[in-house]
């Protein structure tokens, strides 16, 4: 195994996934600033898919036609742009754009890096390539937050310095990148641009836990910090995002020695009791049970569902990699945003406490149904 090279394209995909989150913490103070509410917050938050969608759909052969490496080079530039506006221009609209160009950003990632991360392992064993890219986003969807919070805790502001640090990041990952060796592919060969993303037989109950599991970690994004903010509290919330999206990392060695079924549904047992958690800390302004839920979430989210999830979609492509990660992460970020956008919906009609319950319900229901689609397959 090639670690400096895996090492390096880990870096450059941590600082991707760093600029997704980075405004988290003060949503609540952008749409407060515009004179909007949680309906306006959740559809900026949902700007992503729209940048996301277009490109899993329709270029899903990019990889096999330019090599993986220009198109992280682009996600890197991407970042940096999107970042750049909201820090120039806060708002909800310059917040909106930004995640539009982030969605696109993330799209070229989830279609070239678990690819280009197999290739540079080299092993038959797609779990140790699955390791590399899960952990180093994982951490990296938390860390941008959690950063703005350090920022925000210090001084309210919303251009907080994270922002430009971001931008030196995102240079040094650059460069990162532009010094690892392009991966090998034959130019010569037409392959098609339009590659819909595949579901391989097998696949699909993988790809729906991921969808529960990141609708709950987009509820936590964007619709805390507003709950927060009743409290006073809302400059906390990046830690919510951190433990959420990062704390997964900590399990994901134990998810990588079991089965990808087994670790799916270990998962999903754990994601309704956690959200449980979460909703009650955030409700009740205990900081300690909403950050004890957000690592639980976490195990499950980033730990065990993601992992084992895109595991087992790697191992059902059989040669369509590309094709069946497109897919995986299509119903992933699907789960980041419309159902954070209901959500948010709700809240606004119905307020709160009703609405997280709603939400509730339908991921528990889910949970119990997808655990036993996978108990066959262990």
């Amino acid at each position: 195994m090639r670690s400096p090279a895996a090492l390096q394209l880990a870096i450059a995909l941590c600082v991707i996934t760093s600029a997704v989150n980075l405004q988290a913490p003060y949503y609540a103070a952008l749409a407060a600033h515009d004179g909007l509410g949680h309906t306006a917050t959740t559809l900026a938050f949902a700007t992503y898919v729209l940048g996301i969608l277009p490109v899993l759909i329709m270029f899903g052969g990019l990889p096999e036609r330019t090599g993986p490496r220009p198109l992280i080079l682009a996600a890197l530039c991407l970042c940096a742009t999107a970042t750049a506006l909201t820090w120039i221009a806060p708002g909800i609209i310059s917040l909106a754009i930004a995640r539009l160009v982030l969605g696109v950003a993330a799209a070229l990632t989830s279609i070239a890096a678990p690819g280009w991360m197999l290739a540079i392992v080299g092993s038959r064993d797609s779990r140790q390539a699955t390791t590399w890219v899960t952990a180093s986003t994982s951490l990296g969807f938390g860390l941008g937050a959690a950063l703005t919070s350090l920022c925000l805790l210090r001084a309210p502001s919303l251009a907080p310095p994270s922002l430009p640090g971001y931008l030196v990041a995102a240079l040094f990952a650059l460069l990162l990148v532009v010094c690892l060796a392009p991966q090998r592919h034959d130019s010569s060969t037409r392959s098609r641009l339009l590659r819909l993303p595949a579901f391989p037989p097998g696949s699909l109950p993988f790809s729906l836990a991921i969808l529960l599991a990141w609708a709950s970690v987009g509820l936590v994004i964007a619709l805390f910090p507003a709950t927060l903010e009743g409290h006073g509290l809302s400059a906390w919330s990046g830690f919510a995002t951190l433990g959420i999206c990062s704390g997964g990392v900590l399990f994901q060695p134990l998810a990588r020695r079991m089965s990808a079924a087994a670790a799916v549904r270990l998962g999903l047992l754990i994601l309704p009791l956690a959200y449980a958690l979460l909703v009650w800390g955030a409700l009740t302004a205990s900081l300690m049970v909403m950050l004890a839920g957000a690592l639980a979430a976490s195990s499950a989210c980033y730990g065990f569902i993601y992992l084992g999830g895109l595991s087992g979609v790697l191992d059902a492509g059989d040669g369509q990699h590309s094709r069946a990660s497109a897919g995986f992460f299509l119903m992933a970020y699907l789960g980041f945003s419309l159902p954070v956008v209901i959500t948010g919906r709700l809240m606004d009609a119905l307020g709160e406490g009703p609405a997280l319950l709603i939400f509730g319900g339908v991921l528990l229901s889910a949970t119990l149904l997808l655990r036993g689609r996978l108990a066959h397959r262990l």
